[in-house]
């Protein structure tokens, strides 16, 4: 590695409480901006009041807001703002609600099962499994039309309703879920992990990092660069949320753990052992540094960002 402060450390150096608070730190800004942003988007002419009030509280509770720190990071590693082709604002909520409706529905009982959800009960446990299928197709459709309505550059909103699909689609974020759950062949081995945790996980990352790439006019080189980054950090995310679904605390990680371990999923904590998860994470987290370098010094935000996803503890 060269002095582009992508000088990497092992998790375990790192999973201490400044990683936390430097990762909070990072997102701070794009949760201040992205969240009363997701507020407006809410205010729906015409939606019954009890939908709305789910859709708020899936949304508004907090959440790490990494996919829309993805895609500002993204734009400006890319270009200065004043030469990007449109605000990446609208791609930031409309990649949060497509995620923020995976969460509603894999906490179903028909998916996950589970009740606990950034350390409050899950949809259906609050609203009822009908309120929460239905919050979760609301914010899949809003999120299509906050692209189309909050955007003026055709071309761009083209591009971007294509990524964000291809992301969260049936090749995409729901073929994970699907392999995820047993609902279809994979692979033994290293190959049906990837499999698994390439799309269910990094897939809807990848698309967040090149949404990014497109608002600010990426060429596709920069594209390249940044969907290769995006994998890499969502199959260390990925790892990372299997390592503390095993080891972490319910108060900790904000929900249930050891669900993973008990619905007999397929994971690289389970399947690896913790320590060799850890050192798989730590090859991930510096493969996406160095896809990174590609884009120059202008990316050192982007590593950041994924060296202190490594480290994190919730």
């Amino acid at each position: 590695m060269d002095g582009s402060d992508c000088g990497f450390k092992r998790i375990e150096e790192m999973a201490n409480p400044s990683v936390s608070e430097r990762l909070s730190e990072l997102l701070r800004p794009v949760a201040e901006t992205v969240t009363p942003a997701i507020e407006k988007w809410l205010d729906v002419a015409g939606a019954p009041a009890p939908l709305v009030e789910a859709m708020r509280y899936v949304t508004l509770n907090g959440g790490k807001r990494l996919r829309p720190a993805m895609v500002f990071f993204s734009a400006e590693t890319v270009a200065e703002p004043d030469s990007w082709r449109a605000d990446p604002s609208p791609a930031a909520v409309a990649v949060e609600m497509v995620h923020c409706y995976s969460l509603v529905h894999d906490d179903l009982p028909a998916m996950d099962d589970d009740t606990l959800r950034r350390g409050r009960p899950t949809a259906h446990v609050r609203f009822g499994e009908a309120m929460a299928i239905l919050t979760g197709d609301a914010l899949l459709t809003r999120a299509f039309e906050v692209l189309r309505r909050g955007l003026s550059a055709e071309a761009v909103v083209a591009e971007l309703v294509a990524e964000l699909a291809a992301g969260a689609g049936p090749a995409g974020m729901i073929a994970g879920q699907v392999a995820d759950m047993g609902l279809c062949p994979v692979p033994p081995g290293d190959e049906g992990r990837r499999y698994i945790h390439m799309r269910k996980t990094a897939a809807l990352i990848r698309a967040a990092a090149r949404m990014g790439g497109i608002c600010a006019g990426a060429d596709a080189a920069q594209l390249r660069a940044l969907g290769e980054f995006g994998e890499h950090v969502g199959l260390a995310f990925q790892i990372t949320d299997d390592l503390l679904d095993a080891t972490g605390a319910a108060e900790v990680v904000g929900k249930t753990p050891g669900k993973d371990a008990q619905a007999g999923k397929r994971s690289y904590a389970a399947e690896l052992g913790v320590e060799a998860a850890r050192r798989r994470a730590d090859e991930l987290t510096e493969s996406a540094c160095q896809a990174a370098d590609a884009l120059g010094p202008r990316a050192a935000r982007l590593q950041q960002l994924a060296k202190c996803l490594a480290g994190r503890q919730h």
